[in-house]
């Protein structure tokens, strides 16, 4: 069948771009739907500060009228320039199980490449680390966390059927969150702490970790900085991100580890798993999809570990250690029986090596692929 593509140049059709998976997904007791009020703030450039150095074209492919395929593409100079490559990202990428259509869409986002003059292009990628990232390879049949995407087990076949091969992959793990802290970890966990006169905070109040927010991600860049397509977030990005995150934020499930000048050092985000709250809010806050979402918030069965890491400066000191010790803590008080594991490079063995102390299953991989031009 003949698939036409067409550029989406107005709000109209990129909320039509954004609503495409609602109805590819439909009945799959796997697809976590976004927030479509989210999804259209992030791709609009009068709403997400990405957008003030990003540049990002989007696309839909239709087949006898009918909306078959979508996919963007964004050019981060600031990635770039950092990594020192030439590479177009490729993201929001959607389509029926059509070798053509995947073919079109991505036809598109090659000639964008080629005519900026980049020799690469890679995805699923976003405009930040923030953003959803990854092609899911592994975990088909397991409940993603609302920070990942889902996607058909037809999506890798056909990027390699259309030349595409690994970049890098991501991993996550579940947990038995009740499991106790093992004696050993205690006992060298409050060793660090006393030789380093570290500190731990947590929380009981969210406006007690506000004055935190920008503490946090200041530390975020500077841990992430030399992890795989990572690029600082700027101050407008920071505001953005503590004003969404700190909507959501349970401080139970927040623990920072400070030093004597109350500097953040290292940082556990949790959250309660609200997975099957946005399915159930089916991507809208309103009528009544805000209501799911404040019943799972105030559940802890099941918790979902969003951020974590350490300043560069600590790193390999074991400082990882206290802070997930001191979330395990938390789960065992909340009664919280399961805990997945935030997304992470299968390759940062000192960041999955901390997992090990504990007893843990693999959950989901996902893959960001590369095609060189």
């Amino acid at each position: 069948m003949n698939t036409v593509v067409k550029e989406v140049t107005k709000i109209s059709e990129l909320r039509k771009f954004v609503k495409f998976p609602f109805k590819l997904y439909k009945g799959n007791p796997y697809w976590v739907p976004p927030l479509i009020l989210d999804e259209m703030q992030t791709l609009r450039k009068d709403k997400n500060p990405s957008l003030e150095y990003c540049k990002s074209r989007y696309w839909l492919a239709f087949q006898s009228g009918k909306v078959v395929g979508r996919i963007a593409a964004i050019l981060n100079p600031r990635a770039n320039e950092k990594w020192g490559y030439r590479h177009l990202r490729f993201g929001w990428m959607d389509f029926i199980d059509d070798i053509e259509v995947s073919k079109a869409l991505l036809n598109e986002v090659e000639k964008w490449a080629e005519e900026l003059g980049m020799d690469t292009i890679e995805g699923p990628l976003g405009f930040t680390d923030m953003d959803f990232e990854g092609l899911l390879i592994e975990g088909f049949d397991k409940l993603p966390t609302i920070a990942n995407i889902y996607n058909y087990p037809y999506y890798p076949v056909h990027l390699e059927t259309h030349g595409f091969g690994k970049q890098e992959d991501w991993v996550q793990f579940k947990f038995n969150a009740s499991q106790p802290v093992p004696e050993k970890i205690e006992r060298v966990n409050n060793l660090i702490m006393k030789k380093y006169n570290l500190h731990i905070k947590k929380f009981t109040k969210a406006r007690h970790v506000k004055p935190y927010g920008k503490k946090f991600f200041q530390t975020l860049n500077k841990a992430f900085v030399n992890l795989y397509g990572f690029v600082e977030l700027t101050d407008r990005e920071i505001d953005r991100y503590v004003k969404q995150y700190l909507t959501f934020i349970r401080p139970q499930l927040v623990c920072f580890v400070t030093d004597e000048h109350d500097n953040i050092i290292a940082f556990g985000v949790s959250m309660p798993s609200l997975s099957k709250a946005f399915q159930k809010a089916k991507g809208r806050l309103f009528p009544f999809g805000f209501i799911h979402i404040l019943r799972a918030l105030s559940k802890y069965e099941e918790v979902d570990l969003y951020l974590n890491g350490v300043h560069p400066d600590w790193q390999k000191k074991g400082v990882a250690s206290i802070y997930y010790a001191e979330m395990n803590k938390t789960y065992i008080r909340l009664n919280v029986k399961t805990a997945i594991s935030n997304q992470q490079l299968a390759n940062n063995i000192d960041a999955i090596s901390m997992w090990n102390n504990y007893e843990n299953e693999p959950y989901i991989t996902r893959r960001c692929y590369k095609k060189e031009i």
